[in-house]
C-alpha cells in the first residue's frame, strides 16, 4: 500500500531556526524549532511526499568569538569542534536532518556576498557614517546584543542593543537607558564614528506588508509579531548589515572588494538566514550533485514554485524572518522563494522559573540523553509544545506523561497482546474467527481519529495532533478490555484468535502513525513484528490485516519502563541550579 499515489506526491522544504554554536541548548530551544520540524518532516514523509529538511549552527559573531577565547581555541577550531557536538546530540533526539550545515561556510559566504551585490546593484545598500559604542575597558566595538540596558518601550532591564527579549521591540544600542558591556559589566562606554552598510528596508515596506497580508494562515503569534514591528513606533528601519569584527563573512561586492569596507564583515543576522539556502547547496556538494539539485528548492525559476516551504522557530525569531530575511530576498529582485509558512512559538518554562545557563538550572539537550532515551522526551515536548501560552516543564507533569500515556496506553497494549498471543497460539499472527460488530466499530473510530490525526498533522497544531495520537493509542485498549480475548478463549479459541490477530495489526498500525513522535520505539516495534511495511494507513480495515496469518514475530521487550518516584525526586534536585 503505497502512502501516497505519485499524482498527489508533494514538495516540501522545512526549515528550524539555526542554532547558535556557543554552547548546548536548553529543553526550551529544542522544542521551540528543530523538534516540531522534524515531527512536520518525518510525516510529510511517511505520508510518500518530497521532503528537504535543513537545519544548521549559526557561527559567526562576537559570541562566538568570546566562547572560542574563553575556551582558549582559535575560533574557528572551536566553532567546527561545537557544530561535531550538536550535530551529535541533534543524531541522538533522531532529528532527521537531510543536511545539519555551517554558516562558516564557502557556500555561505558565496551566497551572503552574492546577496549583498544584489542589494547594493538594486539600489537597496546605503553606507552610513554612523555613531557606535566602543567599550574602554574592553577595547573593542561591542556589537548590538553585547550592550545591555533597559528598553526605552517596557523598562525591562536586561534589554540588548539588537532587540529586547521582553516585548521584542527592536532597538539601537543609543536607544538603551543606562547601557553597559555585556562582556565585562563596564559602564565606560564612548560613541565613536564608524561606517557601515545598511540595508534600506523602508525602501521594501510596501512589498513587505503586502506579504504579511496575504497570509491569511499564519498563527496570530507570528503575524501579530511582525505587524507589531511593522508599524511600532517609527515603524520598519533600515538595518545595519556589517560589524567591526574579524569572524564572520567578508564584506565585498559579490565576487568585488568593496571599497571602505576592508576588514569589516556581515553582520550575523545578514548571514544566518541565507544559510538556510547555503546549507541546501551543502547538502548536494555532499552528495554530488549538481547545482540544480539545491536550486530547485530555492530558485522558482529552477522549479521552486510548486515547493510549500516552512519554517519553525521561537516568537524571538520572528522579526528577522518575517522582515529583515525577506526584505533580503525580495531586495535581490531575483526569482528566490519565499516562505509560506512560519510556525512560531512561545516560551518553555521550567519549573517555576527559566532555564539558566550560568546558574546550571534546567535540563539541556546533552543531560537529557544521558537521563533518558530520547523518545521520552520527544513525546513530553511535542505533547506540551508551547503553541499558543508559554508552557512549562515540571517533573510531576514529565513522570506521569511517560508512566501514563507511553507505559500504561501504549507500552501496556503491545505487551498484554504480544504476550497473550506467544502463551495461547505462539509467535505467529493465529488462524481462525471472524470480525463481528465490535470490531467494525472500532475500525469505524479509528478512521474517524487518524483522519482528525492527519488534518492536525497537516495544519502543524502539534499539541492537538498528539492529544489525538493518545486518543488513537486508547482505542485499542479499550477494545482489548471490551473484547477480553483471554475470557473468550476458554470458550471459543478461533473468535479469540481473530481478536489477536486484529491486536498484532494494531501494533503495526501504532508504530506507523507514531514515529514521527516517538521514532524508536516504533522502529524496533516493527522490528519485533517481523515488518518493513510502514504504509499509511489510508483504508484503516485493510491496514488492519497487514500481518497475515502465520506471519511471525518476536515479542517485543518493554516499551518504556516507568519513572520511579524516587528518580524523580533526584533529577528534579539535580537540575534545579541548587548547590549543594
Amino acid at each position: 500500500m503505497a502512502p501516497n499515489p505519485p499524482e498527489n506526491r508533494q514538495r516540501h522544504l522545512i526549515t528550524s531556526a539555526i542554532p547558535y554554536i556557543n554552547g548546548i541548548k536548553h529543553l526550551g530551544n529544542l522544542v521551540g524549532s528543530q523538534l516540531p520540524a522534524d515531527l512536520y518532516a518525518r510525516y510529510l514523509r511517511a505520508r510518500g511526499h518530497e521532503v528537504m529538511f535543513i537545519c544548521a549552527t549559526d557561527e559567526h559573531g562576537t559570541p562566538a568569538e568570546l566562547a572560542a577565547a574563553k575556551a582558549g581555541q582559535p575560533v574557528a577550531e572551536y566553532c567546527a569542534e561545537m557544530h561535531a557536538v550538536q550535530a551529535a546530540i541533534a543524531r541522538g533526539f533522531r532529528l532527521s536532518f537531510d543536511h545539519f550545515g555551517r554558516s562558516s561556510s564557502a557556500r555561505n559566504r558565496t551566497l551572503t556576498q552574492h546577496f549583498a551585490g544584489k542589494l547594493a546593484d538594486n539600489g537597496f545598500i546605503e553606507e552610513v557614517s554612523e555613531k557606535q559604542v566602543y567599550s574602554i575597558d574592553d577595547g573593542r566595538f561591542l556589537p548590538d546584543r553585547y550592550i545591555e540596558g533597559t528598553c526605552p518601550n517596557c523598562g525591562y532591564d536586561r534589554a540588548r542593543g539588537d532587540q529586547c527579549e521582553n516585548c521584542t521591540k527592536q532597538l539601537d544600542p543609543t536607544d538603551l537607558i543606562n547601557p553597559r558591556s555585556a562582556i565585562s559589566g563596564s559602564t565606560r562606554l564612548e560613541v565613536r564614528e564608524t561606517k557601515h552598510l545598511y540595508l534600506k528596508q523602508r525602501s521594501l515596506r510596501g512589498d513587505l506588508e503586502a506579504w504579511i497580508d496575504s497570509k491569511h494562515d499564519w498563527p496570530i503569534l507570528t503575524t501579530s509579531i511582525a505587524k507589531k514591528w511593522l508599524n511600532d513606533g517609527d515603524g520598519l528601519q533600515d538595518r545595519g548589515i556589517t560589524r567591526d569584527l574579524s569572524w564572520g563573512v567578508p564584506v565585498r561586492r559579490g565576487d568585488q572588494p568593496w571599497p571602505g569596507m576592508e576588514g569589516k564583515v556581515f553582520y550575523v543576522w545578514f548571514d544566518a538566514p541565507i544559510e538556510y539556502i547555503a546549507c541546501t547547496a551543502e547538502w548536494a556538494d555532499a552528495n554530488g550533485l549538481p547545482d540544480a539539485a539545491w536550486q530547485r528548492w530555492w530558485r522558482t525559476d529552477m522549479g521552486a514554485s510548486d515547493v510549500t516551504y516552512t519554517q519553525f522557530m521561537g516568537k524571538d525569531n520572528v522579526p528577522f524572518h518575517t522582515l529583515s530575511f525577506p526584505a533580503t530576498i525580495m531586495g535581490s529582485r531575483e526569482p528566490w522563494k519565499l516562505v509560506d509558512y512560519i510556525k512560531s512559538f512561545n516560551y518553555l518554562n521550567y519549573d517555576g522559573g527559566q532555564f539558566s545557563t550560568s546558574q546550571g538550572r534546567g535540563v539541556f539537550m546533552d543531560q537529557a540523553l544521558e537521563v533518558l532515551p530520547a523518545d521520552y522526551w520527544r513525546w513530553w515536548l511535542l505533547s506540551h509544545a508551547p503553541e499558543n501560552s508559554d508552557s512549562e516543564f515540571t517533573w510531576e507533569n514529565f513522570q506521569t506523561a511517560a508512566n501514563k500515556d507511553l507505559a500504561d496506553v501504549l507500552g501496556n497494549f503491545v505487551s498484554r497482546i504480544t504476550k497473550f498471543c506467544r502463551a495461547k497460539y505462539g509467535e505467529a499472527v493465529p488462524p481462525g474467527g471472524t470480525m463481528g460488530a465490535r470490531e467494525a466499530t472500532l475500525i469505524d473510530d479509528l478512521t474517524t481519529r487518524i483522519r482528525a490525526y492527519e488534518t492536525f498533522m497537516e495544519t502543524k497544531e502539534i499539541r492537538k495532533a498528539a492529544s489525538e495520537l493518545r486518543a488513537i493509542w486508547g482505542l485499542g485498549n479499550e477494545y482489548l478490555q471490551a473484547a477480553a480475548p483471554w475470557t473468550v478463549f476458554k470458550t471459543d479459541p478461533d473468535q479469540a484468535a481473530a481478536q489477536t490477530r486484529l491486536g498484532l495489526n494494531l501494533i503495526r498500525l501504532y508504530a506507523v502513525l507514531s514515529e514521527p513522535f516517538i521514532p524508536d520505539a516504533s522502529a524496533s516495534t516493527l522490528e519485533a513484528l517481523g515488518t518493513t511495511d510502514r504504509s499509511w494507513p489510508v483504508d484503516v480495515a485493510a491496514a488492519l490485516t497487514a500481518l497475515p496469518v502465520g506471519h511471525a514475530f518476536a515479542t517485543p521487550e518493554v516499551l518504556f519502563r516507568k519513572i520511579s518516584d524516587e528518580e524523580r525526586e533526584d533529577w528534579q534536585k539535580r537540575f534545579s541550579g541548587i548547590r549543594s
